[in-house]
């Protein structure tokens, strides 16, 4: 059986826009970027929305988004890296659909992440590192909350957005609780 929403969590970088994309494609669904949502809806950029509302106002938005993406059906959603953060987005993602994890290493999301240009402007640094050194620090901060709420993980660093769509199509359709990179990702099997 197959949910009404597939949620993707993963820090930056991950690939959740290009693999939910795919997903969409495959199922015949929309799909839904939540922080481009949260963009066109402040007609601002995450850079913006930090700088004059601090972190509190950003989350306080992208909660609101989040609410509003999991009442459609038929939709992927791409979160924010830190969409993790607040318990009760927590909640409302677990009971909205089935939620895949895309599990990446620090170094793959530095590099995709210093790779598109876009990034320094649309993207705040969240720690006074910055760079790489934050990279590393919030993957390990939010990989507990990470594991936590996925039914689903899988690494993304070795294979193609077409081989991690297939992979999370297929735990879906089975109903599965489980990592595609074993001892890895770790799972959880509640839900």
């Amino acid at each position: 059986m197959t949910p009404q929403r597939i949620i993707l969590i993963g820090y930056r970088g991950s690939g959740k826009t290009t693999v939910g994309r795919v997903l969409a494609r495959e199922l015949g669904w929309e799909f839904a970027d939540a922080d481009e949502h949260l963009e066109a809806a402040a007609g601002k950029s995450i850079a913006a929305i930090f700088a004059a509302e601090g972190e509190p106002g950003f989350r306080d938005r992208e909660s609101a988004t989040l609410a509003d993406l999991c009442r459609r059906d038929r939709l992927v959603i791409a979160t924010g890296g830190g969409a993790v953060l607040r318990p009760a987005n927590r909640e409302l993602l677990r009971d909205a659909g089935f939620v895949a994890w895309l599990v990446t290493d620090p170094e793959t999301s530095w590099a995709r992440l210093s790779g598109d240009p876009t990034t320094a402007d649309r993207r705040p640094n969240l720690t006074p590192a910055g760079g790489f050194a934050e990279v590393k620090a919030l993957v390990a901060a939010r990989t507990p909350l990470y594991r936590e709420l996925a039914h689903f993980s899988t690494a993304t660093d070795a294979q193609s957005p077409d081989a991690v769509a297939n992979a999370i199509l297929t735990a879906c359709k089975a109903g599965t609780s489980q990592s595609s990179r074993s001892g890895a990702a770790g799972s959880s099997s509640s839900g």
